[in-house]
């Protein structure tokens, strides 16, 4: 019996060496995906910040064409559209972005416009509503500097 039980050779693995395998997979992984994941966020964040700056830039070379910026009303739309509300502008040059998913910030959520600004006298107040998608809270990005 002992010869014929040699010749087998043993095929898959058992399910003690299955666990084992998993338990290891789960810690990798519940050490690796907080980081990741970390990473992910702030790099939306920063996303969103190159985004409000390029925002910026559009609605200066708007300003530049026009001779103000948009007002509230006309929102970011008349950085791709002439505005057809008051006041309308005579020298639109636009399109001042390429597409309107610069509108829209990493989380799908609408960028926010105000002009005249709140927060900026000079320069129109623009923020995202960040992660949390709700506005008005501490997770917000803006152009302005906010108190910490």
């Amino acid at each position: 019996m002992r010869g014929k039980r040699a010749g087998i050779r043993r095929v898959g693995f058992t399910l003690l060496e299955v666990l084992l395998v998993l338990v290891i997979i789960g810690l990798l992984a519940g050490i690796v995906a907080p980081q990741f994941f970390g990473i992910q966020k702030q790099q939306e964040i920063n996303a969103a910040k190159a985004q409000i700056e390029l925002l910026e830039d559009a609605l200066n070379y708007y300003r530049l064409n026009a001779g103000s910026y948009p007002t509230t009303e006309q929102g970011l739309q008349a950085l791709l559209t002439p505005p057809t509300t008051e006041p309308v502008p005579k020298n639109w040059a636009g399109p001042y972005l390429e597409t309107n998913k610069a509108l829209v910030d990493p989380w799908g959520t609408p960028y926010f416009y105000q002009y005249p600004g709140q927060h900026n006298t000079d320069k129109p107040d623009i923020w995202s509503a960040g992660p949390d998608r709700q506005p008005g809270t501490e997770d917000d990005i803006t152009n302005w500097e906010t108190e910490t």
